[in-house]
């Protein structure tokens, strides 16, 4: 099935494209909001970056991260503040936001201010969140749970598409290989994009190890790089990138995030990649 290209609108008026044809898109930010301050600064920086590049951008951070290892791991500012900090940001910046919704209850006040809504790997079968995410015709970012083969996402595609959402973007983010380990299937990728959607790439997400620090996840940052670059020599449509100026002193997913001075030299490889697959 042909790729449907996915339209984002931004809050300048203009449009993002994501599909065949389209300049890669770019989903970065810190896992979870920490403050207004450090959330802008790495906004800014990337989409500085991109705009130099040639790349789409959107920026990413979670208001609540509802799935972290244990009790006491930061979750973030909550719905309320962490949505005025992501509606300033979109409005000082003029940049497109997403953010995770973990439940129904969420999804009406997350969709006023977010420009994606993005399903976590963990709630993709989750057919009532599915439905609250597609009625609000928002583009939507499903993400491939870590125990879900790639065609088995076909179904959560249907229920976005039965529900009216027409604007769908897969994730792949590693699926579960033993315990705390994860692994690419790079076989993924076509597979799921043969679904008609266009397929992001979680490049740091999939290098994590999950529960791998004992209370908290580990990672290997070491194979953002590699994995990235066989992603979109694939042929992928975007990439999602957890992105922190010191991701040691992190408070969510430092492990397998990449530094904010790191990333340009990544995305100039990526570009030249893409450049040569579509030529």
């Amino acid at each position: 099935m042909p790729v449907t290209p996915v339209v984002i609108a931004k809050p300048d008026g203009t449009e993002i494209c994501v599909g065949p044809g389209s300049p890669l898109l770019l989903i970065a930010g810190p896992c979870a909001l920490e403050s207004e301050d450090l959330a802008r600064r790495i906004a800014g920086n990337m989409q500085e970056i991109c705009a130099r590049l040639g790349i789409s951008y959107v920026f990413k951070a979670s208001f609540d991260k509802a799935n972290r290892t244990s009790l006491d791991s930061y979750r973030g500012p909550g719905l309320d503040e962490g949505l005025n900090i992501l509606s300033r940001i979109r409005a000082e910046l003029q940049v497109p936001v997403i953010s995770d919704v973990h439940d129904v209850s969420q999804v009406k006040a997350a969709a006023e201010v977010l420009d994606i809504i993005q399903i976590p790997a963990f709630l993709c079968r989750q057919t009532d969140l599915l439905v609250a995410a597609a009625e609000t015709k928002k583009p939507v970012n499903l993400k491939k749970g870590q125990f879900v083969s790639p065609w088995d996402m076909a179904h959560g595609v249907n229920k976005l598409s039965g529900a009216g959402g027409t604007k769908t973007m897969l994730v792949e983010r590693g699926a579960s290989f033993g315990y705390n380990n994860l692994v690419v299937d790079i076989r993924a990728l076509p597979v799921m994009r043969s679904f008609g959607c266009p397929v992001i790439f979680d490049a740091t997400h999939s290098v994590q190890l999950p529960g791998g620090a004992g209370g908290s996840s580990a990672g290997q940052r070491e194979f953002i790089a590699p994995l990235s670059r066989a992603a979109v020599a694939a042929g992928i449509d975007g990439l999602f990138m957890e992105v922190h100026p010191t991701p040691d002193t992190a408070l969510c997913d430092g492990p397998n995030s990449i530094p904010l001075d790191a990333i340009e030299q990544l995305l100039i490889q990526l570009i030249r990649i893409q450049e040569a697959v579509t030529a």
